[in-house]
Parts: C-alpha cells; sequence; structure tokens
C-alpha cells in the first residue's frame, strides 16, 4: 500500500488536525448535541429478522473503536486548494475546494469549519495492474458532493446540467399534439390514399358537384383517433403526476423530512423504510442491518420477483447521516443497470478516512423496492431522467396491431392494381383521342366547339388541348374507382375498438377482487392481438412454465426416499408443513406444503445410527445453506394466533429444498449477516456461517 503524503496548502499555514471525538471537551460535546439532530431511530424488529441485540452493539463499537482508535492520517486540511507535495502542479487544476456546513464540526477552540478538497483518484500504473478496477478520468465523471445538494447540481438548481427528479412518459404537449398526431395516424397508408383523392376532388375541370363532402369522411376518422390519443396521454399525464408528487423522506438541516420526488436533488440524502419504492438512483450509506446489508426487489426493472441483496460500505455505516460528507466520483448516467463504478473520498468528524470503491453491489436503483430491511439510508447519484431505468425506457411507442399491419400491405397492394386500372383506361382514352382527332368538334357526348355562342363563331368549352384531356381522364378514373379501398373500413373499425374496449372494461370476470380494480385498456390500437403468440424466447425452462420447483424425493446413505403417497403425514393430495411456535407463541407455518415420506420422518425423529445421522445432516444443509431470506406475514387463510412464514431468495430451487427441510422438521426461521437459526423439531439452533 503506498503511503499517505500530507496535502500542504501553497501559502497559508497548515490548520492543526482536528482531535477525536473521544478526546473533545466536554463544552464543545455539549455544543455539538444541541446542534447536530438525533440519530436514525432503531430500527423495528421484524418478526422473522429480529437482531441479537448484543451483536449488534458489539458489532457497532468494534467498527467506532476501530475508527477512534486509528491514527489520524497525515492530511492537513486548508481552506484554501489543497496540494500534494510533489505533484503540485500537476494537481492543483484538479482539485476543488468544497466547504462543510457543520456545527459539530467545530474544534474546541472555537475554530472555522474545516473545508476539504476534491482530489483527483487516479491511479498509477502499478495500482492499475493490480486493481481490478477501472480507471475513471475527471472529464468522464460525475462529482455528487453527499449532503451538499446545491454544490452538486449548482445555483439554481439545474445549472450544472443535473436533472430534477421529475419524469416525463407522456408523447404530446398542447402546442405539439395536432402535428405530431397527424404525422403518426398518416402512416397509415390509406389515409395518404384517402387524402389524394380529397385533392382531386378540389380539381374543378373534374366536375365534382359537392368537393367538400369528400373530406367529412376523412376528418371524422382522424378526429376519432385523435380524440382517443388525447385521452391516452391524459392518462400517462395524470400516471406522471402521482409518480412525481410522491414523497420520501429527506435530510434537510439535520432531519429527515417529507419532501416529493420531483423536488429531490442528485447529493441529498435520502432514507427509504421497508416495503418502499425507491424513488431515485442512490449508494447506500447505511442500513439497519449491522453488517450493511440491504435486500431490494427488481420486479419494476428486470421482471424478477426473486430478492437482491445490496451493501453499504462499513466505512460509512458508523457516521450518523447528517455529520457524513464526503465526495462521489461516479460515472456518467448510462443505461447498464447491472453496472456501477464509482469511488467515495470520505470525511468524518473532520478527518479525511480515505478513498473507498463503489460497485454494482453498493447501488440501489430506481423502481425497486426495498424489503426484509428496516430502513435504507443512501445518497442520490443519478434523478429524473438520468436514472437507469428512464434511460431504458424508450417512451410511449405508436403500437400497430397485426391487422393493421397487415391491412397496410394490402392497402399498397390494391392502391398498385387501381394506377394501372386507371393506366389502362387513360391509355385506351388517349388512343380513341387520337383516332378522332378530326371529328372532337361535332362528336356527340364531346363536342368542343360551341355553337350557341353568336358572337365568336369559334367558340369552345373548356378544351385543354389532348394532353390535358388525358391527364384528366385518369383523375376521373382515379375518382370512379375509389370504392376498391373504402374508407367506411376504417370508419368500423375504429367504432369497433372503442366498444371492445367498453365491453372489457365492464368485463365482471377481469376484474381483480384482490385489488378491487378494474381491466384497463391502456392502448386501443392492438384489442384485436390481445391473446396471440407470435414468437416465444426462452433460455431456460422456468421462462415456459410458472417457474416453481417441487421436491419429489430424496437419496440419503444409499436409501431412496420417494414413497410421497401414502402415511399419515402425506397423503396422495395433500401436502405437509410443519408449524413452528414463537417465543410469544405465535404459530409459523410455511405457506408452501411439501408431500412427505412417511418412513424419511420417522428416521428424523426416532432413528439412530449412521442413516439417521445422515439423514439429520442432509436437511440441516438444505435449511443453511443457501441465500434464501425468511419473512413472516399474515397471510390471506392463516388462522388466528398464526402468520404465513414465506421464504424469497434469488433461485426456486433453493426455495423448493427450503420448503422441503421445513416439512421434515427443519425450519428455516430467521438469517441475519451474522447467524442462521433453524427450528430443529421444536428445538432452536443457532447457526455462524464462516465467510
Amino acid at each position: 500500500m503506498r503511503p499517505e503524503r500530507p496535502l500542504l496548502p501553497p501559502s497559508t499555514p497548515p490548520l492543526p488536525p482536528l482531535p477525536p471525538p473521544s478526546q473533545q471537551p466536554d463544552e464543545a460535546a455539549g455544543e455539538a448535541t444541541d446542534d447536530v439532530p438525533a440519530r436514525l431511530p432503531d430500527p423495528v424488529p421484524s418478526p422473522i429478522l429480529r437482531h441479537s441485540p448484543a451483536n449488534s452493539v458489539r458489532r457497532t463499537r468494534s467498527l467506532r473503536s476501530l475508527l477512534a482508535d486509528s491514527p489520524s492520517p497525515s492530511v492537513t486540511f486548508a481552506a484554501g486548494v489543497l496540494r500534494s507535495g510533489s505533484k503540485a502542479d500537476s494537481i492543483a487544476s484538479s482539485f476543488e475546494s468544497i466547504h462543510l456546513q457543520r456545527a459539530g464540526s467545530r474544534s474546541a477552540s472555537g475554530a472555522t469549519p474545516v473545508a476539504f478538497g476534491r482530489v483527483s483518484t487516479r491511479r498509477s500504473a502499478s495500482e492499475r495492474a493490480a486493481g481490478s478496477q477501472r480507471d475513471l478520468r475527471d472529464e468522464d465523471a460525475r462529482f455528487v458532493y453527499i449532503n451538499d445538494a446545491d454544490r452538486t447540481s449548482g445555483t439554481p438548481p439545474g445549472a450544472a446540467g443535473i436533472p430534477d427528479n421529475s419524469i416525463h412518459t407522456t408523447k404530446y404537449s398542447v402546442l405539439t399534439f395536432l402535428p405530431r398526431n397527424l404525422y403518426e395516424q398518416f402512416h397509415r397508408v390509406a389515409y395518404l390514399y384517402f387524402l389524394v383523392l380529397i385533392a382531386l376532388n378540389m380539381v374543378p375541370q373534374l366536375g365534382v358537384l359537392e368537393p367538400a363532402v369528400s373530406v367529412l369522411p376523412l376528418a371524422f376518422v382522424l378526429g376519432v383517433t385523435a380524440v382517443k390519443d388525447a385521452y391516452e396521454d391524459w392518462r400517462r399525464h395524470r400516471s406522471d403526476k402521482n409518480e412525481n408528487n410522491r414523497t420520501a423522506s429527506v435530510l434537510v438541516d439535520g432531519a429527515f423530512v417529507p419532501k416529493r420526488w420531483k423536488e429531490i436533488r442528485v447529493g441529498e440524502v435520502i432514507r427509504v423504510t421497508a416495503n418502499e419504492t425507491l424513488p431515485c438512483d442512490m449508494v447506500l450509506l447505511s442500513t439497519s442491518d449491522p453488517t450493511g446489508v440491504a435486500y431490494v426487489q427488481t420486479i419494476n426493472l428486470d421482471g424478477e420477483s426473486n430478492l437482491k441483496t445490496r451493501y453499504a460500505k462499513q466505512e460509512t455505516m458508523p457516521t450518523p447521516p447528517e455529520a457524513l460528507a464526503g465526495v462521489i466520483k461516479c460515472e456518467r448516467p448510462n443505461r447498464n443497470i447491472y453496472g456501477f463504478l464509482a469511488t467515495v473520498d470520505l470525511v468524518s468528524d473532520g478527518f479525511r478516512r480515505g478513498v473507498v470503491s463503489l460497485g454494482p453491489s453498493n447501488i440501489v436503483l430506481r423502481g425497486c423496492e426495498l424489503k426484509n430491511t428496516s430502513w435504507a439510508v443512501g445518497v442520490a447519484v443519478y434523478t429524473g431522467r438520468d436514472t437507469k431505468v428512464m434511460l431504458n425506457s424508450s417512451g410511449a411507442p405508436s403500437k400497430r396491431s397485426r391487422l393493421e399491419t397487415n391491412m397496410n400491405r394490402e392497402t399498397i397492394m390494391l392502391a398498385v392494381v387501381l394506377f394501372l386500372l386507371c393506366l389502362v383506361v387513360t391509355l385506351l382514352d388517349g388512343i380513341w383521342l387520337g383516332d378522332h382527332a378530326d371529328d372532337l368538334a361535332v362528336i356527340p357526348y364531346f363536342r368542343k366547339r360551341d355553337f350557341s355562342s353568336s358572337d365568336d363563331p369559334d367558340a369552345k368549352y373548356n378544351w385543354y388541348g389532348m394532353g390535358a384531356e388525358v391527364a384528366f381522364t385518369f383523375m376521373k378514373s382515379v375518382i370512379q374507382f375509389q370504392v376498391m379501398i373504402p374508407i367506411a373500413l376504417y370508419i368500423s373499425m375504429e367504432i369497433v375498438r372503442v366498444g371492445q374496449a367498453f365491453f372489457m372494461v365492464q368485463d365482471r370476470h377481469m376484474f381483480d377482487e384482490k385489488r378491487e380494480a378494474k381491466f384497463q385498456c391502456r392502448a386501443l390500437n392492438i384489442n384485436e392481438d390481445l391473446g396471440q403468440v407470435k414468437y416465444v424466447f426462452s433460455d431456460k425452462t422456468g421462462t415456459l412454465t410458472e417457474n416453481r420447483m417441487e421436491f419429489r424425493c430424496a437419496s440419503v446413505h444409499g436409501s431412496d426416499f420417494s414413497d410421497v403417497d401414502g402415511g399419515a403425514d402425506g397423503g396422495a393430495g395433500d401436502g405437509h408443513s410443519h408449524s413452528v411456535i414463537e417465543e410469544d407463541g405465535v404459530i409459523l407455518r410455511p405457506n408452501t406444503a411439501v408431500k412427505t415420506d412417511p418412513r424419511l420422518v420417522a428416521l428424523l425423529r426416532d432413528g439412530a445410527g449412521a442413516k439417521a445421522d445422515s439423514a439429520r445432516d442432509f436437511f440441516l444443509a438444505l435449511a443453511t445453506c443457501n441465500t434464501i431470506v425468511p419473512i413472516a406475514a399474515d397471510g390471506d387463510g392463516a388462522a388466528a394466533g398464526e402468520r404465513t412464514l414465506e421464504y424469497q431468495g434469488e433461485s426456486p430451487d433453493e426455495q423448493a429444498l427450503v420448503y422441503a427441510a421445513a416439512a421434515y422438521g427443519y425450519t428455516l426461521v430467521e438469517r441475519t449477516s451474522g447467524h442462521i437459526t433453524v427450528d430443529v423439531f421444536g428445538t432452536r439452533q443457532r447457526y455462524v456461517p464462516l465467510l
């Protein structure tokens, strides 16, 4: 490890380092207590994840004692720009001072608040060769100042090019609705065809009696579709408004206060409690778990309902959020939801704690839900349209059903046939005019000379020449054969779609009684595609099935235990689940029953010998060697005094094995980062994982 070198100011004398918190006088400690708000409240104990108080206190004290007893780093913080002794000229340009507004960071002598610099974290060649994380250049990075949103986003907010946390998924605005909607509607080839017919009807030489009447059918279709699109976009606007006005707990002036999502800025510290949705992409600073573990559900991002584990760095866990400061140097917003590259330069209690690297396991993304964790505190790094979920969102697409796609193709084919037919008629008309060129003046039903005019014996009707007459013949032919592509078909389709949507919304068989929600038709353009499957993409069998695994049999010590169709414990159609009684008398029962072999159950309960010992070790391994997290909840079918025990994890295979172990009497009831508790036929056994 490369030793730290003191960073000295260019001209001012170095300020004396602040003493550790344990060495400050009582007066200074009393002043800090009055100014600095209280810590986060203690996490509410869960009936399943109940942390041991002794272990939690002991671990917390050990972390604080390590930080308190560690020698102060050889770094001097000055009010000006920080410089290195050997690379002052090259690094000075990349330093930027940042001022801490901390009332509790004053020294006993009443010194001014400490200022620290943003130090370049570029590593040497040897460090790059030894480290697994690639370098992040200053020009390609975003600098986030913890607890200092004004410094990060600029003043006024957004001056630094960082957007706010509001989202907009609407397609139109008041000014752009008419031109954009018409542009999208005229992607239908038939509408272009009808527009050409309207233009032809406006030509006076074709002799159409009421040209304005031809506009009404197309105007009706465009109007109905525009109203439908406006209603769908209004619903998206309403959904965005509800999303932006949701509240989150944000650290303001040392206390967590409710704040609307759209007002959250990069650099603010946010507190999220269990079962809440994360308002933005944020780096974890601390959690209710003593080791910094947090469980999140990413179903809104990747569709997976299994829990994912995220971690807060141990360097940020002991310090209260209101007393934490530093600079996070992270990559610019990108669409990769599985990657994150950053470092954090921490300052706590007036001392620089060093640079800590951050990875994908230290960031939680917008749209995830915090599960099985009482609370988590993090700092916002990406907000609004810079979040990964919004960068991966393609907006509201213009959906086209397969029927409409086929109609466009058939319309083009009919238009080609119509053009060829009119071309043949025009060609024949040109041949006829050429053959009767001498008789055109007096021929019946065509006569071009006007004999009724006595003043001008050579007067003629509207005669524009033989070429113009041929062109007019082509236009007249198009009007005569326009019924080949009926516009009434599109009018009927739009009316039918609106009617289908109405009946689907009112259908009682599609009413969700659990959520008391009706069926919602969000896009009227694709009603006819409901229930149709065109492509099936699969990477495993679980994609095509329910992705449910079932424990059927086991082979222990050379014996096959697969008789799950008989016996008292397992019927042919019913499963068995072993209930667990908590200390407060509440009965915990796994929500999934598994068929059991009565011989194996008897062997586990009363058996002796090598086979029984192997069977007990087998199910003990199933209950402990996994990543499953048990969660107790009040189930729908639970009786009085009972709670449902649900196992959540990243793998359905592990879930099936843990449920099987619970059915055979080895019930996993508690898992923390420090220990695992298994109920073995009413006896609690605690195990400590060796990590």
